[in-house]
This record gives C-alpha cells, structure tokens and sequence, in this order.
C-alpha cells in the first residue's frame, strides 16, 4: 500500500471514528457463521456425539461463550430476523425495518478502511450484501423435494427412501459443488489473492450448513451409526403445545412425522451431525489457509450460527422454540489477546459480534447499533453483559431469563406460562409453573419482563393477545 492510499483511507477510517493507528497495524477479522446450529454440536464440549476436531481447535485457541442466545423472530424464517439484527445492529422488534434505514455491517467496516469480502447464504430480505466483494451469494436453503419430506422414518422403508448423499434432486449439490464445499473454496480463494495486500480485510463466511435438507457425502454419515447415537434425555413423542406456538404443519416440524419415534429422531440427528461434521471439515481447510497466508497472528476469529435446533428435544424438530437447544448457538472468539481454553458463561445475543468487529476495527459504534463489544467481558473489564435475556416468536411465544430462571409465556396456547431452573434443571424438563413455592418468582419475572418489553419496543400484551397468526406452510424460506 502507498503512503498516498494509506493516508487516503485512514482519513476516511477517521471520519467514521477510526482510530489513529496505521491502517495496516489493526487486525483482520473471519467471522464464520454457521445456519441451525445448536450449541450443543461441538465435540470439545462434550454435550453430544458430533466429531467437530477443527471448532476443537477454535474452542483450544480461544474463549466460549458458553450461553449466547439469539434474540428470536417475527415469522417462521428465524434466520431472517437473526441475520437482519446482525448486520443491522438493531434489536429484534426495530430490526425489520433497519434493514433499509442503516448502513449495514460490511459499509461500516468498509468506511473503516477495511477490505469487505462476503460469501455464502445472506437471507437478509429487502436488500442486498454490501461488501467489496461477493461470491455464489446463496438464497435461505437449497431446494427442497417430496422424496425428503415425505419420508416415513420406518425402519424397514430404510433402503427406499430419500438419502443424504442423493445429489439427484440438487440441494447442497446445486451447481455441481456441495455449498459447504464453495464457501471453503472461495475462502481459500480470497487468501491467495490477499497475500500481498497490507490493507485490514473483514470476511463473512456465511454456509448454509448444517441446515436442511442436511446432506453430505455418505462417508460422513457412515461416521454416525445410529446404534451411537443417544436420543435426548427430554425426548418427547409430541410437544403439547406444538401447534398453538409454532404450528405442526411449519417446515421445520415436517422435518419427522408425528407422534416422533427414536429411530426418526436418531435418523435426524444422524443426518444432522454429518452435516455438522462436513461443514467442520471445511472449516479445517480455511483455518490452515489463513496460517498459510501469514496472517493468522493479526486476526480474530468470530465463529457462531443464527440460531440453534431442536431436533428431538422436547418432541420438537425446529429452531421456533423458546428451549436452550433452540434460541443458543455456539459462539467462540479467538485472536490476539483472547485467552486460550478459556469460557465465558455470562449471557450474550449472538448479535453481540458486529459491535466486536467495530470495536477490534477502532470504528465507534454508531447510535444505531444496539448490541454491544464482548471486548469488555473478554479482557476481564466487566463480567456482565446483559443482566436479562429477551426472546420471542410471533406473537406465539415471549420469554425472559435473569439469573437461574426462564419465564416463557404462550400467549395463545392452554398453558399460558412455563418456568424453569435453568441451573437444577438444564434440559428445562420440571416446569414449576404451578409450584405455588415459586409464586414470588413468577410476580418478580413478570414485572421483569414489562420493563423488558419497553426497552426491545414490544407492545404484545401476553394475556389478551391478537387473534392467532397464521403461518404458512413454506418449504423455501426458513
């Protein structure tokens, strides 16, 4: 880079509230971004069965945050409203309408004075990626088929029915190349043609993995017998409540018929596992990448996912719950100064990594951003983050979390409230909502909540809600 460029960008980095330093001098950032991925599917936290040895080596170089929550949705497409509050900054109840009023993640990085570099799935509706460059931008999932939904899950209908290695009816094969495969790929692309270049670069590698239809080379799914593989401990055969919060018939609960079974759950574990353990394969690819680039030493890592997934928890498939397995992805930050083997268990919105990015980029967070940098929390300046955590779906579903508790109202269901210990009882299995012993609990989360509401600009009133919602029934969008 010339002293004409440089002085060229860092005036304009210093317009937007870069810091004095030399362009050159501050750290890169690759924030990989998985779709549907729960916090438990990573092997090094010892939760379930899944193989992933390359987040192993993320989760051995840096810091877990051990109960980051997405905040959740106004429809049926959970990553749209994820991904609308990622790159938007703004809470979920303002985010919708953001999408087309701020600047985006990528714009604030780039007037930084930082390189924009985007690949794989977006599914922020209304507008387009805004970065340098962007490369087989994807759509929410690949194409859908009959032969995958329509499965019986019988054991003896096992040889005729759809596999997770057919590359016939497309999917992740579209195009010749499975998805996870190209997001690697044009990762590795990226770092040959970075190698002489001295200017800061932001990479958002986005893969549509491990959502479904969950496939991946049959050597993948051989990893995972089902004889191996454990049904969870808060299996149910049907959730009572299904329909009145999420609908029976939404997509991502046509994943396994009704009632559930344990083969069908372990098929879709099975399945899901070896799309995690796929998409972690190419990960490896781009962590020895950027080692070979020679700048791994100057950049941080943020890996997440938008949400996470039920698959068999609680008689459930998908991701349109208010259950731990449902609103928490993994979240690992590793880079310079980060402590190796190290966890953080304070509660955080996944949103928190673009006011990171900003931070690590010496670029001040505009008003607009309401998430906040994990900068603090990770250099041991404070140890609270949030000291309540919001969640909502529709108007179906409401929830709060302080301290060892869950509050989750369904304003439309039978059962109109749930609660839970989350410390006693982390599979949120004994709902004490009629243990009168906890009475007090309930009254102090309640008025909790009402503050809580006004400061996420939600006006749903969880005893006299609207008519119910309807929700279409939509195979391409979530």
């Amino acid at each position: 880079m010339t002293r004409t460029v440089a002085a060229v960008v860092l005036a304009v980095g210093m317009l937007v509230g870069v810091s004095a330093r030399a362009v050159e001098e501050r750290p890169n950032i690759m924030f990989i971004f998985a779709d549907d991925q729960t916090y438990e599917s990573i092997s090094a936290y010892g939760l379930t069965e899944v193989k992933t040895p390359n987040l192993d080596r993320l989760v051995e170089r840096g810091v877990s945050f051990t109960h980051t929550y997405n905040m959740g949705a106004w429809g049926g497409a959970v990553c749209v409203a994820s991904r609308a509050m990622l790159n938007t900054g703004a809470f979920v109840n303002r985010a919708q309408k953001m999408t087309k009023l701020v600047p985006q993640w990528a714009e604030l990085m780039k007037e930084g004075g930082y390189t924009t570099y985007m690949t794989g799935k977006w599914h922020v509706q209304g507008v387009q990626p805004k970065f340098d460059v962007v490369k087989d931008v994807r759509g929410g999932m690949p194409n859908q088929t009959r032969e995958r939904y329509n499965r019986t899950f019988k054991e003896d209908a096992y040889e005729t029915e759809w596999k997770p290695w057919d590359t016939q009816y497309d999917g992740f094969w579209k195009g010749g190349t499975h998805w996870t495969q190209v997001v690697a790929d044009n990762t590795l692309e990226f770092f040959e043609q970075a190698k002489g270049d001295d200017s800061p670069f932001f990479m958002y590698l986005a893969f549509n993995a491990p959502h479904d239809p969950r496939q991946a080379p049959k050597e993948y799914v051989d990893m995972y017998p089902l004889d191996s593989i454990k049904v969870p401990e808060n299996f149910l055969p049907e959730y009572p409540y299904a329909e009145a919060i999420c609908g029976k018939k939404l997509r991502d609960e046509s994943l396994m018929p009704y009632p559930r079974t344990e083969y069908a759950v372990k098929r879709n574990r099975q399945e899901y596992y070896a799309a995690v353990t796929y998409m972690d394969h190419h990960i490896g690819r781009m962590l020895d990448a950027l080692e070979a680039s020679g700048k791994a030493d100057n950049t941080y890592i943020i890996f997440t996912a938008d949400h996470g997934l039920s698959c068999g928890h609680h008689g459930l498939a998908g991701k349109q719950s208010m259950y731990e397995h449902s609103m928490r992805p993994p979240f690992i930050v590793v880079g310079p100064g980060v402590k190796a083997q190290s966890q953080i268990d304070a509660p955080i919105y996944l949103q928190d990594a673009m006011a990171t990015a900003l931070e690590l980029a010496g670029v001040d967070k505009p008003a607009h951003v309401e998430f906040s940098s994990l900068m603090p929390l990770i250099r041991g300046e404070k140890a609270v983050q949030y000291d309540r955590i919001y969640g909502k779906y529709m108007d179906r579903q409401r929830m709060i979390i302080k301290g060892d508790w869950k509050l989750i109202f369904y304003p439309t269901a039978e059962k109109k409230m749930r609660l839970f210990n989350l410390k006693k009882d982390p599979h949120e299995m004994k709902d004490l909502i009629d243990n009168p012993e906890y009475a007090s609990v309930v009254k102090s989360l309640r008025t909790e909540f009402v503050e809580l509401q006004k400061e996420m600009g939600d006006p749903l009133d969880v005893n006299n809600p609207p008519k119910k919602q309807k929700q279409k029934r939509k195979r391409t969008k979530h």
